[in-house]
C-alpha cells in the first residue's frame, strides 16, 4: 500500500512503526460555524482511508481533533451574546449530524483543545527548556523558528524567502517576524486558563502538536488534513513537536485537495460558500459522498449543481444494476476475482478512489448483462459490488429505498407514507375493476414525479423519476 507523502513529494509504502498497527491523526474542525464542503471532503476522504485500512487487517487508531477555542470562536460568541462553550457545543453537535448524514464513521478519539490545556502547557515548557521558545515583552510565549533547523521541510519554503515577505509592526513582541505564538496572554473578558506564564490561552498550532502526541505518541504513522493546512499549520506542528521531543513527528503526510465552486476557489467573500447543510437540502447525502469519492483525494474537486446532478445520475446507475438481485452470494467466484484485484490495486495506489469507482461501474455493466441472461452468477456479482462499494461508504441501502428517496436527505417519512397509501388505493381500485380511478391515481403520482412499476404477479413498486 503506497501513499503520496507531501514531505518527500513521492509515493511511499505504508510501513507501520508497530507491525499491523496504524496510528493516524487528522486536523479537524474549528467549530464556530456549520461545516462547509471543504470540511466534508476532509471528513469523507479520511473516513474512506480509515475504512480501507481496517478492511485490510490493520489495527487503526484514528484521531481527529476539534478546535474549540480561538479568535474566531471568541468573536462569534461575543457577537451572539453567548459563552464560547454554548457556541462550540452547538456547532459540534451540528458537525456530528453532518458527518452522520454523509456516512462518516466517528474517529476513535476526538480530543478537544480546551480539554488538552495541561498537555499544551507541558509541551511549551519543554520548548522553553530546549531553547525553541521565549517569552515576549508582552507576556506571550513565542516559538523561535530560527532555532529549528528543519523549518520549511514540509512546505519546501525557505526562511529567507518567508522573512522577506513578512510584515511586523513596530511594537511587535516577536524577535523574528516568522516566530509564532504558543501561549497568548488573556485580554479582559476572554476565556483564560492559568499557566506559569500567566492566565491566557493556547495558540492554534500548539493544540494539534499536544493532542496528537498525547493520543498517539511522539512518533506516529500518518498525519492528514486539507492542503490549505500544509503551511503554516503543519509546518509549525513539525517544528513544535520535533523541537519538544527530538523525534520524527509523523512518517507520512497526506493532504486532500481544495474544493472549488464553478472553477473558482470557494470563499465567503466571493459569495460561493456552501455549507454541508445547504447542499443536503438539494441532494441526498449518498450522492454528495459519491461526488467526493469519484475524484482522487489529492485532486481539486469542482462543485456545481451540474456536477452533483451528474453524480446523482451515476449513483442511480449503480443502484439500478443492484435492483432485483437480492442478497444471494451463489455463483462462480471467478466472476468477481478480477474486479476485486483491480479495485484493491487502485485503492492501494495512493487511495485512488476515482479508479476504484470506475471498477464498480464495470461490475454494474456486467451485472446488468447477467441479470438479462438470468444467470446464477448475478447474485454473486451483486454481493461483491455491494461489498466493494461499502469500502467507500456507498451502496449499502436497499435499492428500492434509494429509488424512493427524495431530492433531500432520503425522503420524508410522511411523504412516503402518503405515496404508499395512494398505491394501496390504486390496488383496491384495480381489484374492483375501477380502471378509471386506478389510472387517475397513476397519473396523479406521475405528475409529482413518482413512477409506478407493476410486476407480473400484481405487486407494484415505485421510484422517483
Amino acid at each position: 500500500m503506497k501513499f503520496y507523502n507531501t514531505m518527500t513529494r513521492s509515493k511511499e509504502p505504508l510501513e507501520p512503526i508497530r507491525p499491523g498497527e496504524v496510528r493516524m491523526y487528522v486536523c479537524g474542525m474549528t467549530v464556530y460555524d456549520y461545516c462547509h464542503l471543504g470540511h466534508a471532503r476532509v471528513m469523507v476522504a479520511f473516513d474512506v482511508l480509515a475504512r480501507y485500512l481496517r478492511s485490510r487487517g490493520y489495527q487503526l487508531t484514528y484521531v481527529r481533533n476539534i478546535t474549540d477555542i480561538d479568535d474566531k470562536i471568541i468573536q462569534r460568541a461575543r457577537e451572539n451574546g453567548e459563552s464560547t462553550e454554548q457556541l462550540t457545543q452547538r456547532y459540534i453537535d451540528a458537525m456530528h449530524e453532518d458527518e452522520g448524514a454523509l456516512g462518516v464513521l466517528p474517529p476513535d478519539l476526538e480530543p478537544r483543545a480546551t480539554q488538552a490545556i495541561p498537555e499544551m502547557i507541558e509541551m511549551i515548557g519543554k520548548l522553553l527548556d530546549r531553547g525553541h521558545a521565549y517569552v515576549g515583552d508582552n507576556g506571550d510565549v513565542f516559538y523561535a523558528v530560527q532555532s529549528f533547523n528543519g523549518y520549511g521541510k514540509l512546505s519546501g519554503k525557505h526562511l529567507e524567502d518567508l522573512r522577506s515577505g513578512a510584515r511586523v509592526s513596530v511594537d511587535d513582541a516577536k524577535r523574528d517576524p516568522l516566530d509564532f505564538v504558543l501561549w497568548k496572554m488573556a485580554k479582559p473578558g476572554e476565556p483564560a486558563w492559568p499557566s506559569p506564564y500567566g492566565d491566557g490561552r493556547p495558540g492554534w498550532h500548539i493544540e494539534c502538536s499536544a493532542m496528537s502526541t498525547c493520543c498517539l505518541g511522539n512518533h506516529f504513522d500518518i498525519h492528514g488534513g486539507g492542503m490549505d493546512l500544509q503551511f503554516p499549520h503543519h509546518e509549525n506542528e513539525i517544528a513544535q513537536s520535533e523541537g519538544a521531543t527530538g523525534e520524527i513527528f509523523a512518517n507520512l503526510w497526506l493532504h486532500n485537495g481544495f474544493v472549488r465552486v464553478n472553477e473558482e476557489k470557494m470563499s465567503k467573500s466571493l459569495g460561493n460558500f456552501f455549507t454541508v447543510r445547504e447542499v443536503l437540502k438539494e441532494f441526498p447525502p449518498e450522492v454528495v459522498r459519491f461526488f467526493i469519492v469519484s475524484s482522487h483525494y489529492r485532486s481539486p474537486l469542482n462543485y456545481s449543481p451540474e456536477t452533483l446532478e451528474e453524480a446523482q445520475a451515476a449513483l442511480t446507475r449503480l443502484y439500478t444494476a443492484l435492483r432485483g438481485t437480492g442478497h444471494s452470494i451463489q455463483g462462480a467466484a471467478t466472476v468477481t476475482e478480477d474486479y476485486e484485484k483491480r479495485f484493491h490495486a487502485a485503492m492501494e495506489d495512493d487511495l485512488n478512489t476515482a479508479e476504484a469507482v470506475s471498477v464498480l461501474f464495470e461490475m454494474a455493466r456486467d451485472l446488468n448483462r447477467l441479470k438479462a441472461e438470468d444467470s446464477k452468477d448475478a447474485g454473486s456479482l451483486a454481493s461483491r459490488l455491494r461489498g466493494l462499494g461499502g469500502l467507500l461508504g456507498l451502496l449499502q441501502k436497499d435499492p428500492e429505498d434509494y429509488f424512493k428517496g427524495g431530492s433531500n436527505a432520503i425522503g420524508e417519512a410522511d411523504e412516503i407514507m402518503a405515496i404508499e397509501a395512494e398505491i394501496a388505493a390504486r390496488s383496491k381500485a384495480k381489484s374492483l375493476k375501477d380502471w378509471g380511478e386506478a389510472d387517475r391515481i397513476r397519473m396523479s403520482l406521475k405528475a409529482r414525479g413518482i413512477v409506478l412499476e407493476d410486476a407480473p404477479g400484481g405487486a407494484t413498486t415505485w421510484r422517483r423519476e
